[in-house]
């Protein structure tokens, strides 16, 4: 008899024993409140960057750069036409614009050094005009716009206290780079940038652009800036030529045709 009683506390006790490792397992699994624990939540996913972020770190890369690069100007009824950009070590820069005056019938470079902006005849030479100081806009009436893609509105798109309406788009043709849709968040007389999609490759440079005054399209290689830009002619006293097409010559009471003279009127870009 006293051999099973032993026998039944023992295993009364280890059937208790049992019972509080339970317990406590079932307490383990539950939080301070006592509700059960169903797992372990982990740290939510970093969010993406904004389109504006993304944009800037390209834009930022590609301010940095200094090259010589070729681009194909693109625009609905006219034929493609070359657009040459230099951007120089000491940051002079030159923009030869195919047809970028006369209404397309003449070339034109856009050169930006520390004495002042000049608009340059080319093919051939006739010397260059002195058009804005640096750093400035040109007169509307001489002014291609091109220009500003590649110097001015780099800093625009840098710029976060400008308004400006930023999204993902669809790539360009003939690039397979990121591209963003850009707008100008206020109505403006001088928007600080045009509107459009602008579209950046990994090394900084723009691949492509949708511009009002057509696309912008890099072709061929890049190859390496010169120290400095060099303007095609010399500096000359004179008129810039316009933008838009001269005006046809009107014809006079004896029947014979004289030049009418008429003051350039405001260009919205490349001729």
């Amino acid at each position: 008899m006293r051999l099973r009683r032993v026998g039944v506390t023992a295993i009364t006790v280890t059937a208790g024993t049992a019972l509080a490792v339970l317990a406590v397992g079932a307490l383990a699994a539950c939080g301070s409140t006592g509700v059960p624990v169903t797992g372990v939540t982990s740290d939510p996913a970093p969010a993406k960057p904004d389109p504006r972020s993304q944009l800037a770190a390209r834009v930022a890369v590609a301010k940095d750069q200094r090259y010589i690069a070729a681009y194909t100007l693109t625009a609905q009824g006219k034929s493609p036409r070359s657009i040459l950009v230099s951007i120089a070590t000491d940051r002079t820069w030159r923009v030869d614009v195919q047809g970028g005056a006369l209404g397309g019938t003449a070339d034109v470079a856009i050169a930006s050094r520390p004495e002042g902006q000049y608009q340059c005849p080319i093919n051939p030479s006739s010397g260059c005009v002195k058009v804005a100081a640096s750093g400035k806009k040109l007169p509307p009436a001489v002014d291609p716009r091109v220009q500003y893609v590649f110097v001015a509105w780099l800093d625009v798109l840098l710029d976060r206290q400008i308004p400006l309406s930023m999204a993902p788009a669809d790539p360009l043709a003939g690039t397979s780079a990121p591209c963003f849709a850009v707008e100008p968040a206020v109505t403006a007389v001088q928007p600080p940038i045009d509107p459009g999609v602008y579209c950046y490759n990994d090394n900084g440079m723009l691949a492509a652009a949708r511009l009002p005054f057509g696309q912008l399209t890099l072709t061929g290689d890049v190859i390496a800036a010169p120290s400095t830009i060099s303007l095609p002619g010399p500096v000359v006293d004179g008129a810039p030529l316009a933008t838009t097409a001269p005006p046809p010559p009107s014809p006079n009471p004896s029947g014979s045709q004289v030049p009418r003279s008429v003051s350039p009127s405001p260009s919205k870009g490349v001729a």
